[in-house]
């Protein structure tokens, strides 16, 4: 039984997080676990340490999954329409893709590999959501499925299987404060550094990131990408950062809770592969082209100027400079202990479970266009995440 001292600062913390979530109301969810109990479920592994996996435990993987199962939602739209159509020989490959060649040609400016390293990254998030649920169940414990708010309307392109997605990549605000939080040497989100976008209008207004009908794929009279529909591909490239940095900083900060070793492995070894997504998509977004597209202007981000205020000098070009994506060494733990090239931020006071789906609900993805509301999948994301957040390690 949690006191009451560990409930309402958690309450209190979420009631103001999930402000402006609404929808149809959380769904209950069964954990599969009584509440405070710890659960043995008859272990078979080599590499298990037979410490009992915590209900904890359960409400980590649980709310782990419900969150790849929505990347995979989202990636699977990029792929559909922007995915190469020869994708090797992955055993997860979705079935329809790169129905959209002219948004591909507009996606190769910002890589020539970017169809295929689309389809590889739907291919890995529709495997951790598989994955984790299948643990979960060899554990005793019940699988997670959001397929019930599988709701929003896709793109229109011609091919695009018409049926309820459960995000909307139709009309993003996207924070790119990711950019310059990786290379300030000064700041660390978890010692309560702030950062600037580095494409401020992203950030503000509603933005494509995938043609919404055949419109949108329409070419110049000479042949060559309109800038509408590259901003869309420039929309898209810097999504594809926001969303890998946010399984980049949670896998690491959710570990930290973890009891059984196993489970530890689990988080440790799929948020690898989330820490690899973010370093292709951080190089990938900084070769989006200088252009504008209505109200939206992608800024130079090589001409050490700051596209938020106008300051330059050779601080700022270090901020925004596009071939600087290794982490820079910056302040950790205690600024007394010196710089560190680390992931950021791995605490929860600025990160874990709930932060991320205050970020994901916050750029947009679960709008629904017909009622401008959240679906009712961010009720229960937040339940699964205030479940996953109050996990703590036991010894």
């Amino acid at each position: 039984m949690k006191s009451s001292q560990t409930r309402i600062p958690r309450a209190n913390r979420r009631s103001f997080l999930k402000n402006g979530a609404t929808g149809i109301g959380a769904a209950a969810i069964d954990l599969g676990v009584g509440p405070g109990t710890s659960i043995a479920f008859g272990f078979d592994d080599d590499d298990d340490d037979r410490a009992p996996i915590t209900r904890g435990d359960i409400a980590i993987l649980t709310f782990l999954s419900a969150l790849e199962q929505v990347e995979a939602d989202l990636w699977t739209q990029y792929a559909e329409l922007g995915g190469a159509t020869n994708q090797g020989l992955s055993p997860i490959d979705i079935p329809l893709t790169g129905l959209a060649p002219n948004y591909i040609t507009a996606l190769q400016v910002l890589d020539g590999d970017m169809p295929q390293y689309i389809a590889d990254n739907t291919d890995d998030e529709i495997s951790h959501h598989r994955f984790l649920n299948n643990y979960l169940m060899s554990k005793g414990a019940s699988p997670i499925d959001l397929s019930q708010f599988a709701v929003l309307p896709p793109s229109e392109v011609t091919g695009v299987p018409q049926k309820g997605r459960l995000t909307n990549l139709k009309q993003l605000t996207i924070e790119t404060k990711f950019w310059t939080r990786y290379r300030s040497a000064k700041q660390n989100p978890d010692l309560g550094g702030t950062f600037e976008n580095a494409v401020p209008d992203l950030a503000r207004g509603q933005h494509p990131a995938i043609p919404i009908n055949d419109d949108d794929l329409k070419l110049n009279s000479d042949g060559t990408i309109t800038n509408h529909l590259q901003a869309i591909a420039n929309t898209a490239g810097f999504h594809f950062a926001f969303i890998e940095q946010g399984g980049t900083s949670l896998y690491p900060t959710l570990a930290q809770k973890v009891t059984n070793l196993q489970v530890l492995r689990v988080l440790l070894s799929i948020g690898g592969s989330e820490i690899m997504h973010f370093q292709v998509w951080h190089d990938k977004a900084g070769n989006a082209t200088n252009i504008t597209d209505g109200d939206l202007t992608f800024p130079n981000l090589n001409n050490g100027v700051d596209p938020n205020t106008g300051a330059h000098g050779p601080n700022v070009a270090d901020l925004f400079q596009t071939n600087l994506i290794m982490p820079e060494p910056t302040v950790f733990l205690n600024p007394r202990l010196g710089p560190v090239s680390i992931i950021r931020p791995t605490s929860d006071k600025q990160g874990g479970a709930i932060a991320a789906v205050v970020g994901f609900r916050d750029d947009g993805l679960f709008l629904d266009p017909k009622t401008k509301k959240n679906t009712g999948i961010v009720d229960v994301l937040m339940d699964l995440a205030e479940e996953a957040d109050e996990a703590r390690r036991r010894t």
